[in-house]
Formats: structure tokens, C-alpha cells, sequence
């Protein structure tokens, strides 16, 4: 009896250990893919990378959007502006929104180091996790790229993004599949487009549509 009370003990104590280390795995590699131990200056490098249009295919998400010609995109989640920039050349403008102002600061550094003339064009706006602080009907387009798993409490963040479009305003949402891919949040963070469609169906809006065929990570999934 006490050998078989010994062997448990030695059982239950390992599982706790083995989950100790399990949970203090996972909780380094959320915080890893939340920023909040990478540099912005390596975060702006991986952001920027060129081998990230391989399978990011920028033309292939704004061609999504359909044609920008005197249109408004809010693009939540703006990072270090690598959708901003491609927007402007195509939209009336485009606001770049991020709750974190260092990446703000760097897309202001970009515009005014560009060769392009992107001012009018391209406006920084910083954000808080609950609020995009975008105006009444200001933006025709809210474009949201590898940002939606980390919007808390979503239902209610896009039923009040619903003031801030257009009456013909469209959200188009990209993010990661819900499979193991060679980069993105890990498996625990995603979202399967089913569960995006369904939040945003319960947050009030219609004629969604996915594709997740275009990408070879992702899926677009897009409101009318």
C-alpha cells in the first residue's frame, strides 16, 4: 500500500511539474508574438522583410478591397505600415492606426524620408486596445491584417466599428488558419475563419464571405 501511495505521489508531482514547464512554454511564446519582449527596431525587420510578400501577396488582399479611388481605409493594426503604404498609392486615404505609438512614429519617419508624397495621403492615429477612435461614417474600408486574434472582447469592439463606415462600409479581415503554418501566432492563439464569421454575424453584420484559398496562411474574410 504505501509503495502503490509512493508511486503516486511520484505521478501526480511530475504532471505538475510537466505542466509548470508546459504553461511557462506557452505563456514565452504569446508574449513573444504580442510583442512584448522583441525590439520594435526587429519587429519593423520581420514586418519588412521581403520574403514576406511570398505568401503575404500584398496585391492579391488589396485587390480584395476592390477599386480605392476616393475611398477612406482605416487600417487597424498598422505595424510598421507595410499595407499603408501600398494603400496610399491607390485610396483618397489611408489611416494607420496602431495602440502602440512607436510603430506610428516610424510610419511618420517613412513618410517624410519617401520619395513619394504620401502627406494628405497617409494619417497615424493612435488607438486603444477597446477603441480605434475612428469618426462618425469616416472610413469606406477597415482593413485588418494578422490583428484580429488579438482584439479582446470582439463582438463588441466590431459592433461600435459598425459607426465608424460608411453606410456601403466594408471590413475586410486577414488573419492566420487555424493550421500549423511556418509563421504566425501559435496554435492556440488562432481563430478558424467559422469562429471570425460567427463573431462577426452576432456583432451585426451580413454578406460575409470567406476565401481561404487565395493565401497560403490565411484566409480573407470580408463583410458587404
Amino acid at each position: 500500500m504505501k509503495q502503490v501511495l509512493l508511486l503516486f505521489l511520484m505521478v501526480a508531482s511530475c504532471t505538475f511539474l510537466l505542466t509548470q514547464c508546459e504553461n511557462s512554454g506557452q505563456q514565452h511564446s504569446a508574449n513573444e508574438h504580442l510583442h512584448h519582449k522583441t525590439d520594435h527596431e526587429t519587429l519593423i525587420k520581420q514586418f519588412e522583410n521581403p520574403n514576406r510578400a511570398k505568401w503575404q501577396k500584398p496585391e492579391v488582399v488589396i485587390a480584395a478591397l476592390g477599386d480605392l479611388t476616393g475611398k477612406t481605409v482605416a487600417d487597424i493594426g498598422a505595424g510598421s505600415g507595410y499595407f499603408t503604404f501600398p494603400l496610399a498609392k491607390k485610396a483618397a486615404k489611408v489611416i494607420a492606426i496602431d495602440i502602440d505609438q512607436k510603430f506610428l512614429d516610424y510610419i511618420e519617419q517613412r513618410i517624410e524620408t519617401a520619395e513619394a508624397n504620401y502627406v494628405g495621403l497617409i494619417e497615424t492615429r493612435h488607438a486603444s486596445e477597446s477603441d480605434p477612435y475612428l469618426k462618425l461614417n469616416e472610413a469606406d474600408i477597415v482593413l485588418i491584417v494578422n490583428t484580429y486574434h488579438h482584439i479582446q472582447d470582439r463582438v463588441k469592439y466590431f459592433r461600435s466599428l459598425q459607426k465608424n463606415l460608411q453606410a456601403d462600409g466594408q471590413v475586410v479581415i486577414v488573419d492566420y488558419k487555424k493550421k500549423r503554418t511556418p509563421m504566425g501566432p501559435p496554435q492556440r492563439l488562432r481563430l478558424s475563419s467559422k469562429q471570425v464569421v460567427n463573431e462577426l454575424s452576432e456583432a451585426g453584420y451580413t454578406g460575409i464571405e470567406v476565401d481561404d484559398t487565395s493565401l497560403p496562411y490565411q484566409y480573407i474574410i470580408k463583410t458587404n
